[in-house]
């Protein structure tokens, strides 16, 4: 089987992470800050906070913003799950802003139309999760403009977009947004095994982040209520949450990041074979923004269903059945039986229920060979009824 995703570990990884497992510590050492410091240089941003999860962050994320009971969170509903559990984790309601037809992110365009109602009849939310689909990033700036317009505070769900760019500055810089979460789950660009991190430019957001994510507990005098008792002293100030990342879980990501900017452009020689590959075929491939550069974490294409002889999940099925290990990202969360009990329904997003019905995931990895894509391609081909050419 040809998985849709994996890991590259080599042997310098191999060897960071079994230097902690023979160091004094295995959480709450070096390796963390350390492995935070990396990824913020990169991306340039001030802060960076290690975790367990993405999901983690992104409720952290959330807390620090100030999203409570009778708010209202928004994000996109082609995405995983948790870029929306994280508003219901912190109390507060979510909705969903469809997405558009080219890039499969949040549409800026229905994104205005909904603020102005929401305006309206004020219930405008405070947090917008803006997720970065298949590493390609949203509209950023319109959406920032927006934001502002509305007093809207903005996550941007980069959990596929480590390494990308956005008018020519890495994703997680800031710019226009008040916090970028990363992944860093095998099948991401970079992996700590699981985790993810929370970047931002905010003093006070990455010092409440700091706090939430370490039980609400604090050694800093200067944040205590009363006088410390003693050295050993430490104060819960506030109701956290365990949230810490490891230190085996950085020394890795922190070896990861090394590669980073090889692995995405491994990714991109991936991406314009398969473009070349599937031309004249009856899908729609990736269209790519002229002014970003994606990190590419999936490669997905739509079918032409009108064309194609067999339904959406025919071919997957045929796919997997003959070695190819695709996959869909992502069901509409908004289709989801838990989401269903709030009042959603499947049509209240058509876009992303057309995308729904035709998108298949192909293998994209940065350790995937030219043979083994060749052989997607030709097994895709096969199951689509398309004669090879001699």
């Amino acid at each position: 089987m040809i998985p849709y995703g994996k890991q590259d570990i080599s042997q310098a990884d191999i060897d960071a992470v079994v230097e902690v497992l023979q160091s004094d510590f295995l959480t709450q050492g070096p390796k963390v800050p350390d492995f935070e410091a990396k990824v913020a240089n990169h991306v340039g941003a001030k802060h960076a906070l290690a975790v367990n999860s993405a999901t983690s962050a992104l409720h952290l994320a959330c807390l620090a913003l100030g999203l409570e009971k009778g708010d209202w969170l928004w994000t996109t509903p082609i995405t995983f799950v948790a870029s929306a559990n994280c508003g219901l984790y912190c109390g507060a309601k979510v909705d969903f802003v469809d997405i558009d037809p080219q890039t499969y992110n949040l549409c800026p365009e229905k994104l205005a139309e909904k603020l102005e109602r929401a305006s309206q009849e004020n219930r405008l939310p405070k947090v917008l999760v803006a997720v970065h689909l298949c590493g390609q990033p949203c509209e950023m700036e319109s959406i920032h403009k927006l934001a502002r317009q509305y007093g809207v505070r903005i996550i941007e769900d980069a959990s596929h977009a480590i390494g990308g760019k956005y008018q020519g500055e890495f994703i997680g810089n800031g710019r226009y947004s008040d916090i970028t979460i990363f992944s860093f789950h095998p099948v991401k660009i970079i992996t700590t095994a699981e985790g993810g991190m929370a970047v931002t430019n905010s003093d006070e957001l990455a010092s409440r982040m700091n706090l939430l994510r370490s039980h609400g507990i604090t050694r800093d005098s200067n944040l205590m209520t009363h006088e410390p008792d003693g050295p050993w002293y430490y104060q819960q100030i506030e109701l956290g949450f365990n949230y810490r990342m490891t230190e085996l879980q950085a020394a890795l990501g922190d070896s990861q990041m090394d590669r980073l900017d090889t692995f995405v452009a491994r990714r991109h020689e991936l991406a314009k074979r398969y473009d070349h590959l599937l031309a004249g075929l009856p899908v729609t491939t990736p269209w790519q923004h002229p002014e970003s550069y994606s990190g590419l974490h999936l490669y997905v294409i739509r079918l032409h269903l009108g064309t194609i002889n067999k339904s959406h999940r025919e071919v997957f099925e045929s796919l997997r059945e003959q070695g190819i290990g695709v996959n869909l990202h992502y069901i509409p969360v908004h289709t989801q039986p838990y989401y269903e009990a709030m009042g959603f329904t499947a049509g209240d997003f058509p876009e992303a229920m057309a995308y729904y019905s035709e998108a298949i995931s192909l293998p994209m990895f940065q350790g995937m060979t030219d043979e083994q894509q060749d052989e997607v391609v030709r097994v895709l081909k096969s199951v689509l009824n398309i004669k090879e050419e001699k």
